[in-house]
C-alpha cells in the first residue's frame, strides 16, 4: 500500500494518510511529570497545545492527572473534547513498576489486561473515546504483539479508538510484519529520534511510503550535538529563534510530529511559535540532513 497524499494539511496540523485523521503538528508529552502533571497540562493546553501524549503506566505517567486537567478546561469551556487529540498507550507488565498499583490484573491473560488497561485509560482521561492508542513497545514475541493488536482492532471497529499505532519499534521487519498481518494497519509510529538508531531512516521511509505518521521523542534531549553546532546557532540567529526552535522546524518539514515535554511555560510558547515560522531554505535543510541522514 503506497500513499501519495501530502502529510501537510495546514500550518498547525498534519494529515495521517492511512487513517484520514488530522493531528496537531506539535504534541505535548507528559512523561515524568509526576504530581506536576495537571498544572503542566493545564499550561500546555492554555498556551495552545491541542495534542496530549500520555500512557497507562504509573511508573512514568500520571494519566489520571492528565484527565483532571482536560476535564477542568472542558468544564470551564476553554476547550472542547473534539478540539483535543488525546493519545495514550498500553504498557505490558515488563514496562510496569510492580510495586505500584497496576492498571490491570497482573495474573490475568494478556487479552484481558489490554481491555482493562483501555478501560482504565478512558476512566483516567474522563472520555468515552481515544484519538490514538499506542502499544508502548513490541511484546516479547510476535504472537503476543499480534494478540494485543487484535484487541486494539476491536476498539477501532466499535469506534472507541480512532486509530492505533506502536512505539519504541526500531527493527524494520517487525513493523513490516505488523503492517502486513494487521487488519487495521498502524497509523502512528512513535520512536526516539536519535543517532543510536540512525534516526530511524529506513523506518521513516517505510512510514512515509505507507501513510503512517512518524512521531519523535527525545527530539531535543538526544541531540545536543546538533543544537550546539555553530552552523545551527548561525541559522537560529538569522531567524531570531533558538536552536531548539530551528531544529523543531526542520523536523516538522520532514513530516514528523515531534513531542515536547518541556516544563517551562516560556519554552512551551517558543515551541508553538515554530508553527508560525517560514520554512527553512534548502541549504539550511541540507545542514541538518548531514546529521540525520548522513548526506
Amino acid at each position: 500500500m503506497k500513499s501519495t497524499t501530502n502529510y501537510f494539511l495546514s500550518e498547525k496540523y498534519l494529515y495521517i494518510p492511512l487513517s484520514g485523521i488530522k493531528i496537531p503538528k506539535l504534541i505535548y508529552g507528559t512523561a515524568w511529570k509526576k504530581n506536576k502533571t495537571k498544572e503542566l497540562v493545564l499550561s500546555a493546553i492554555s498556551n495552545g497545545f491541542r495534542a496530549i501524549d500520555t500512557a497507562c503506566q504509573p511508573k512514568h505517567y500520571q494519566e489520571n492527572l492528565v484527565g483532571e486537567a482536560i476535564e477542568t478546561l472542558i468544564s470551564q469551556k476553554i476547550i472542547s473534547r473534539e478540539n483535543l487529540y488525546i493519545q495514550t498507550k498500553f504498557t505490558s507488565l515488563d514496562g510496569q513498576d510492580l510495586s505500584q498499583p497496576l492498571p490491570y490484573n497482573k495474573e490475568g491473560n494478556l487479552t484481558d489486561q489490554v481491555r482493562q488497561s483501555i478501560q482504565k485509560s478512558l476512566d483516567n482521561l474522563q472520555t468515552n473515546y481515544l484519538d490514538c492508542l499506542l502499544l508502548h513497545s513490541p511484546m516479547k514475541t510476535w504472537e503476543e504483539t499480534y494478540e494485543v493488536w487484535r484487541v486494539f482492532e476491536e476498539y477501532v471497529k466499535n469506534k472507541t479508538i480512532k486509530q492505533i499505532g506502536i512505539s519504541n519499534i526500531y527493527v524494520l521487519p517487525q513493523l513490516e510484519k505488523l503492517f502486513e498481518k494487521a487488519d487495521i494497519k498502524p497509523s502512528v509510529v512513535q520512536n526516539r529520534f536519535y543517532m543510536k538508531t540512525g534516526y530511524d531512516k529506513e523506518i521513516r521511509k517505510f512510514c512515509k511510503e505507507n501513510g503512517i505518521l512518524y512521531q519523535s521523542f527525545w527530539t531535543l534531549t538526544a541531540n545536543d550535538h546538533i543544537l550546539e553546532n555553530a552552523k545551527t546557532i548561525e541559522i537560529a540567529e538569522k531567524y531570531n529563534k533558538t536552536p531548539a526552535q530551528i531544529f523543531f522546524k526542520y523536523v516538522l518539514q520532514l513530516g514528523i510530529a515531534p513531542l515536547t515535554g518541556t516544563s517551562n511555560e516560556n519554552h512551551m510558547k517558543e515551541d508553538l511559535e515554530v508553527l508560525e515560522m517560514e520554512d527553512l531554505q534548502e541549504d539550511e535543510i541540507h545542514h541538518f540532513n548531514i546529521f540525520i541522514d548522513g548526506l
